[in-house]
């Protein structure tokens, strides 16, 4: 019941929001009973951390396996860029810092803010490898490149949503693959 609890906790976090995600609704989604939420959980905060961080884990996992995976540093991180996403929808991290409620929480922010400094450290690594191969020109800063990186990917979601339409996040992509492309070696 606990994995149920956490798992549609994610959803409607990503979903609604912080404030949207009330425990009956959680309740509702899971089918688990109020006796059974507060057995494993102390409330909706403690639910919620829970739920974070496991969408933060997921997160780092999957881009974990695509930037340490077969090939050049550019391919592993074209791989990583262009991955199928769903636009519209949304990151189910990167949505949370556009909830006040989630960034007004230390505890509840700390794993989202680690996610994204761990995404731009591993990034920056990749590039840093590139550069170190000969595969990228000296000229872009590893870190600010992979802050950029970063930045399109979450602002291409933004986009997308705005327009209603997934071809803006993947004009973003495109944009940002072109841009490293040309100091690719």
């Amino acid at each position: 019941m606990r994995e149920q609890l956490i798992e549609s906790t994610r959803e409607l976090l990503w979903e609604r929001g912080y404030v949207g995600t009330s425990p009956k609704a959680i309740q509702q989604r899971s089918g688990a009973g109020q006796g059974s939420m507060y057995h494993h959980f102390r409330g909706k905060p403690d639910l919620a951390l829970a739920a974070i961080t496991r969408s933060a884990e997921e997160m780092r996992a999957r881009a974990e396996a695509e930037l340490s995976g077969p090939g050049s540093p550019i391919r592993r991180i074209t791989a990583y860029l262009s991955r199928e996403r769903d636009a519209l929808r949304g990151c189910p991290v990167g949505r949370l810092t556009q909830d006040p409620d989630v960034m007004a929480d230390p505890e509840l922010r700390r794993p989202v803010e680690e996610t994204f400094s761990w995404l731009r450290a591993r990034l920056a690594a990749v590039l840093a490898e590139a550069r170190a191969g000969g595969e990228l020109a000296a000229g872009p800063d590893p870190a600010a490149t992979a802050t950029a990186l970063v930045a399109v990917l979450q602002g291409g979601y933004v986009l997308a949503r705005a327009a209603a339409d997934a071809e803006v996040y993947a004009q973003a992509v495109d944009g940002a693959l072109g841009l490293l492309a040309g100091h690719v070696r």
